[in-house]
């Protein structure tokens, strides 16, 4: 747990001193407003990270998460561009439900069928990435087709701060929560770290793998919602490729490829550390080329570090009294 402390403070620290070195370069990226934009657009791969930490700590990975986005949020803007009248919760309400029901279509496969979770999802993301074209015939639809209050919520301000901010808030704590408070994710990470012992203790593996993939399609159901309507624009190739960078970020955060070990906290700087690059790179004029093969970079050097920790792994799920017992007797 020092070790893990350790990383997310030194990353905290690389964020900071990142943020100023580019904003001794460029001052305009310190200002409120770009500082603002950095957040902003920070929450939504904040979001998806969160999740997918979930999933990488089983020993799994969910490769059709953008895809899972882009075709929530096509069924939510092709609702809400035919039935402007409809209520923006009902539209918002669906657009999770349809990415909750993608997510237990993996979840069951991999759960209850023990298919193995790269196989799986990488199918389904092919699937669900042609299924947005069947649905939307290939066509756009574009801002003039979607009711004014379907694009306005991501960005209306709700006491100066967006409500995509005041989301990413919310999913924070309901994760952090979710992850060190309830039996669910402690079941978790006894999955991740041994999953023949979590089979002994009666912990049901299955269901477990069921609904934290569940739980995964869910948040790129309403990652779905918010991204279309952030951009005004639903189309084949949304978020494309996406499911590489939450990856980046759950593995920049600490997150380890081989299960067991993950915490909210690294999860979320490691989305805001890739946040500030994107968000930097354009401000200093640097190619977009170069964002692919910093990212890739710092990638390696995460790995690496996690390879070098791996001699203290094992995370404590549940209290041990081994010690005490030695030496009451």
């Amino acid at each position: 747990m020092n070790l893990l402390k350790q990383r997310e403070s030194l990353l905290a620290l690389m964020i900071v001193m990142l943020i100023g070195l580019v904003g001794l370069r460029a001052p305009v990226f310190l200002t409120p407003s770009s500082l603002g934009n950095l957040v902003t657009d920070s929450t939504l791969l904040v979001m998806l990270t969160l999740t997918q930490m979930l999933v990488i700590v089983t020993r799994g990975i969910d490769l059709s998460v953008a895809s899972n986005l882009a075709l929530s949020g096509m069924v939510a803007a092709m609702l809400a561009s035919h039935n402007p009248g409809l209520p923006l919760a009902l539209v918002v309400a669906l657009a999770i439900l349809v990415g909750l029901g993608l997510g237990l279509v993996n979840g069951w496969l991999i759960g209850y069928l023990q298919l193995p979770p790269i196989v799986v999802t990488l199918g389904t993301m092919s699937v669900y990435r042609g299924m947005v074209f069947v649905l939307s015939g290939g066509a756009w639809v574009s801002a003039h087709q979607m009711p004014h209050e379907f694009i306005a919520f991501p960005l209306t301000r709700l006491f100066a701060l967006p409500h995509l901010v005041w989301l990413a808030a919310a999913m924070l704590v309901l994760m952090a929560f979710l992850a060190r408070h309830t039996r669910f994710g402690r079941d978790l990470y006894a999955v991740g770290n041994a999953p023949q012992c979590a089979g002994y203790i009666g912990i049901p593996i299955a269901r477990r793998l069921l609904w934290v993939y569940g739980l995964s399609g869910a948040v790129a159901g309403l990652c779905g919602y918010l991204w279309v309507a952030r951009y005004a624009v639903a189309y084949t190739e949304v978020a494309y490729g996406f499911e590489f960078t939450v990856i980046a970020a759950c593995v920049i955060g600490g997150v380890s490829i081989g299960g067991g070990i993950g915490s909210v906290p690294g999860a979320m700087l490691g989305a805001l550390f890739l946040s500030v690059i994107g968000n930097a790179l354009p401000v200093l004029q640097v190619s977009p080329f170069w964002q692919s093969a910093l990212t890739g970079l710092v990638i390696l050097v995460a790995v690496l570090i996690n390879a070098r920790g791996k001699t203290s792994r094992g995370r404590q799920i549940l209290p041990l009294h081994t010690n005490d017992m030695k030496s009451a007797a």
